[in-house]
């Protein structure tokens, strides 16, 4: 069996030691700092090999973050390694796939050529906002799926939950943990009544799985009628892929408390959270809030570690 190189940016370094870890493979330290004008110094102390995996997220600080990754992909292929994949658990910048407005740079573009410029030869993300950003690249990619991870979580803090996709985006991963877990789900559906307010209500659609209920059997798959009151008495488990602000899941936690759910926690694949989101979170009546690794935070309890080690069998 081949021992890959796993080396870790600073962004994501107990990740990559933990990917390691579920591999048998070795960590490779590198040495990192930044001068006082600001300027970025990197080094790879370990032996270097033909295969090498680097671990990168490119959250905040993303352009410090992403240099960095930069520096790892030119100067490991400059030290001869031969077959590189890059992990990038968040990819900074995903969010800007399409030009909006006229006159905007389209930012995962961007990043994307120059990821692929510096020599990777294989990138792998989790949970990428949009999957199209991996179009840009013309080289392997892998959009891998932290949902197993994160119902596992779930499964071991709740014993009757409900699943709550806070907008119809997000209802694919409700589904997905639904699924693995055989619990309810439903989502939230934003109205908007003008141009500056958006209504959130609980849809009437969600997905239980069950062949044998007779209400439901009739009923396509992806469209299971149910009750506004399924959430009454629940441990209503909010899922996203990417928590920033806090907004949106706090306006949904405040709208479960009022249909009676018994709990609400908050579980995402990419905790950012920015602009005091997790207070916010909890004052709105959160009962817990946890997310992946994939970005250091206080609330990154869920390990990814094993999905990505998977990827890069």
């Amino acid at each position: 069996m081949v021992i890959l190189l796993i080396i870790g940016g600073s962004a994501s370094q107990k990740l990559a030691a933990n990917v390691a870890k579920e591999l048998g493979d070795c960590l490779c330290p590198i040495e990192t700092k930044k001068f006082p004008d600001g300027e970025r110094y990197l080094r790879v102390k370990g032996k270097i090999d033909k295969e090498a995996v680097i671990i990168q997220s490119t959250g905040y600080p993303q352009d410090e973050n992403l240099i960095e990754l930069l520096f790892l992909i030119k100067t490991l292929k400059d030290l001869g390694v031969e077959r590189l994949k890059v992990v990038i658990p968040y990819f900074g910048y995903g969010r800007q796939e399409k030009r909006f407005k006229n006159g905007e740079s389209i930012s995962a573009q961007i990043i994307a050529n120059i990821i692929e410029d510096a020599g990777a030869d294989e990138v792998i993300s989790v949970n990428l906002h949009e999957d199209s950003v991996r179009d840009f690249f013309n080289i392997p990619t892998k959009n891998i799926s932290a949902m197993g991870a994160i119902a596992d979580y779930i499964d071991s803090i709740s014993t009757d939950p409900i699943i709550i996709a806070p907008d119809k985006g997000a209802l694919g991963f409700a589904e997905d943990i639904a699924k693995i877990i055989d619990c309810s789900c439903t989502y939230m559906n934003k109205v908007r009544l003008g141009p500056d307010k958006v209504e959130t209500k609980i849809a009437d659609i969600r997905c239980d799985f069950s062949e044998d209920d007779p209400e439901l059997v009739n009923l396509n798959k992806n469209e299971k009628k149910v009750d506004i009151r399924s959430v009454k008495g629940k441990e209503a488990i909010i899922i996203d892929d990417i928590i920033a602000t806090g907004g949106t899941i706090v306006n949904a936690i405040g709208i479960l408390k009022e249909q009676g759910a018994e709990s609400v926690s908050v579980c995402c694949v990419h905790p950012i959270l920015v602009n005091d989101a997790v207070l916010k979170i909890y004052a709105a009546g959160a009962k817990s809030i946890a997310g992946t690794d994939s970005l250091k935070s206080e609330v990154s309890c869920i390990s990814i570690a094993k999905v990505i080690a998977d990827a890069i069998k």
